[in-house]
C-alpha cells in the first residue's frame, strides 16, 4: 500500500531560461538552443528524493532530474578536476524508490521569484546553467548571472507519463 508521500510517476516540466533557450538532447548531452517550431525540447522528469538526510539542509527541496521518454538522469561527476553535468542511463523512479539517496544524481531545487534553481548536492555552490550563446551544453557553473543563466522557468506538463 502506498504512503501518502509516495508517487507513481515523476512530475513533468518543460524548461527554458530568460532568453527562451530550451534544452535539447544531442547524442548523450543536453544543449541549450533558442525555442522554435523546428526544435524538439526535452521535458524534465522531476521527483523528490525520499531520503530524509537531505531535507533539512536549508538549500531547497532535494530532487532527481531525468529526461522524459528516455531512461536518462542528470548527475554530477568530476572531470579533469572540475564538477561536470552528465547524463547517465538510469530510471528516475528506481532512484526515487531507493531508501538511500544517490548523491551524484541529487539537486537542491529552490525557487527564486517565478524561476527555479538547481544546485548540485555533491558540489555545493555549483548550479545547473545555460550559456547565453546558443548551441552550448547545459553545464554546472559557480558563476551565477554572469555568462550563464542559472534560473529556469518550469512549465508543468499535464500529459500521462509513459511506462517507467
Amino acid at each position: 500500500m502506498a504512503t501518502p508521500q509516495s508517487v507513481e510517476f515523476p512530475r513533468i516540466f518543460g524548461v527554458y531560461d530568460s532568453l527562451q533557450m530550451v534544452w535539447v538532447l544531442k547524442e548523450n548531452s543536453l544543449i541549450a538552443t533558442p525555442f522554435s517550431r523546428n526544435v524538439k525540447p526535452v521535458h524534465l522528469d522531476l521527483t523528490t528524493c525520499t531520503d530524509k538526510e537531505f531535507h533539512d539542509a536549508g538549500k531547497g527541496n532535494p530532487v532527481y532530474l531525468g529526461i522524459k521518454g528516455h531512461h536518462l538522469c542528470l548527475f554530477c561527476a568530476e572531470i579533469q578536476g572540475q564538477p561536470s553535468l552528465q547524463l547517465k542511463e538510469k530510471k528516475i523512479m528506481d532512484m526515487y524508490r531507493e531508501k538511500k539517496a544517490q548523491k551524484p544524481f541529487l539537486f537542491f531545487h529552490s525557487r527564486e521569484g517565478s524561476t527555479s534553481v538547481f544546485q548540485s548536492v555533491s558540489y555545493p555552490d555549483w548550479f545547473i546553467g545555460t550559456s547565453k550563446m546558443e548551441g552550448h551544453p547545459v553545464i554546472l557553473t559557480k558563476e551565477r548571472g554572469k555568462n550563464h543563466n542559472t534560473n529556469f522557468y518550469l512549465e508543468p506538463e499535464d500529459l500521462p507519463h509513459p511506462e517507467m
